[in-house]
């Protein structure tokens, strides 16, 4: 436990680091932190918070800087975010693809760094499906969505159905299930197994595997802006290294997706500091997260990716506020 001292000069270390992005020195701090301390004292406390992991000695500086266990603390224990004062435009109502590209452009524009959007779950919902035989034991699987979107998927089988089979299954899932969550299929099918032809049930399973990858796989979307602000953040324009693995993560996007759907599962804003897990694998990098609703459902993530050094009570702020902006138009345009 630190005493209150202590915290107040952490918290004057971390404050001044995050301002200025240099290695903070004792005459410094005692000025920062508007403490009547004697140097000495000043440097007593702070190889105290060096000791615990809380500050840091760079090579080239006698000053400090936050380590990230003294991020997490300032973070979460230091930290005063004002509610008021953020002005931000209102969102369109619109289709969600453009609310969710308006809403990463508004992060970018806000935070100057890079804004994130999970784009919305839908439901895995078929309203038509059917078979069309291609060769032997190689089918094309059509599902239509009740959207009429059509998505098409090749099923290799270890049987040879005939036409007849392919229509009775057809029939069946069209009938029963159609309009159904594919998960609920998947648990009806399973259920209902003992009741069905042994090859007939078979081919269900898998048509619904198929049918379910094929209708999930475009929602996950993510759409990432403002990736060049970095270019001109210190932190990474000084090392073409730290530079080169953040575009590589934004790339990629699956390391993005695993943060953001963790982040839909919490209530209010997360915050992620590169370096404490494997979730954001970049210790130079932090993400502000927040999920967002409509109708009062949590359907997607959004948030703010920067250097660890951000001013972390203003990215709440913005990632809060564009939380509700695109819970509004989400839930005006439906």
């Amino acid at each position: 436990m630190l005493d209150d001292r202590a915290k107040l000069l952490l918290k004057a270390l971390v404050e001044r680091y995050i301002a200025d992005g240099q290695p903070v020195g004792s005459r410094t701090l005692s000025k920062a932190s508007g403490l009547d301390l004697s140097p000495a004292t000043i440097r007593n406390v702070m190889a105290d918070l060096e000791e615990l992991g809380l500050i840091a000695s760079p090579h080239t500086s006698a000053g400090r800087i936050p380590t990230t266990r003294g991020y997490r603390l300032f973070v979460d224990t230091m930290l005063t975010v004002q509610r008021e004062g953020l002005q931000a435009p209102a969102l369109t109502p619109d289709q969600p693809q453009k609310v969710i590209a308006s809403a990463a452009n508004l992060l970018s524009s806000l935070s100057q760094f890079v804004g994130v959007v999970m784009a919305p779950k839908r439901a895995s919902v078929f309203r038509h499906i059917e078979f069309l035989r291609l060769s032997e034991r190689r089918f094309l699987v059509i599902i239509v969505s009740p959207e009429g979107d059509v998505q098409n998927r090749i099923l290799f089988t270890e049987i040879d159905y005939s036409q007849s089979q392919l229509i009775e299954t057809s029939n069946y899932l069209n009938t029963h299930y159609a309009g159904m969550a594919i998960e609920q299929v998947r648990s009806r099918v399973q259920q209902e197994l003992v009741s069905l032809q042994g090859e007939i049930a078979a081919l269900m399973q898998a048509a619904v595997q198929v049918s379910s990858e094929a209708l999930t796989e475009d929602h996950n979307e993510v759409v990432i802006s403002g990736e060049r602000n970095l270019l001109s953040v210190s932190d990474f324009s000084s090392d073409m290294g730290h530079l080169r693995r953040a575009f590589e993560l934004f790339e990629q996007k699956t390391q993005l997706m695993r943060l953001l759907d963790v982040s839909s599962q919490a209530e209010g804003v997360r915050i992620y500091i590169g370096g404490e897990s494997q979730i954001v694998p970049m210790q130079e990098l932090s993400v502000v997260s927040s999920p967002y609703e409509v109708d009062g459902q949590v359907v997607g993530t959004l948030g703010v990716i920067g250097p660890t050094r951000m001013p972390y009570d203003r990215m709440i702020q913005i990632v809060n506020i564009t939380s509700r902006l695109v819970s509004n138009a989400l839930s005006q345009s439906k």
